[in-house]
């Protein structure tokens, strides 16, 4: 299960990055999108994985405290996809307008030769 959930996140990453490099503004938009897929995976494994125990200790302690998720990744993935939206939104109204005011989709506004 370790080897598959790390195999994602590297394909993950070096897709992002891969397409972080390339000259058209979506292209780069869509790969900051996978870059953060991979980054918050990433942390939501550094949680443990665990399968079929409560995300929570109970109040009567019956359970092994080792044996629990910790919500603290959960936490802070749930704000990360929350974040990732923000920006993905104002990238995209940036892309527009730039796309309006230079006729191009090039990062750097220019068409190549």
């Amino acid at each position: 299960m370790e080897y598959v959930l790390s195999a994602a996140i590297g394909v993950l990453a070096a897709s992002g990055i891969w397409l972080l490099l390339r000259p058209r503004t979506f292209q780069v938009i869509v790969g900051l999108c996978l870059l953060s897929y991979a980054v918050n995976l990433f942390i939501f494994s550094m949680g443990r994985l665990t399968v079929g125990v409560p995300p929570i200790m109970p109040k009567d302690g019956s359970v092994n405290p080792s044996a629990y998720a910790d919500p603290v990744p959960q936490a802070l993935i749930l704000t990360a996809i929350v974040i990732s939206f923000a920006t993905t939104a104002l990238f995209l109204v940036v892309m527009l307008v730039a796309r309006g005011m230079t006729g191009t989709d090039h990062v750097d506004g220019k068409e190549r030769d």
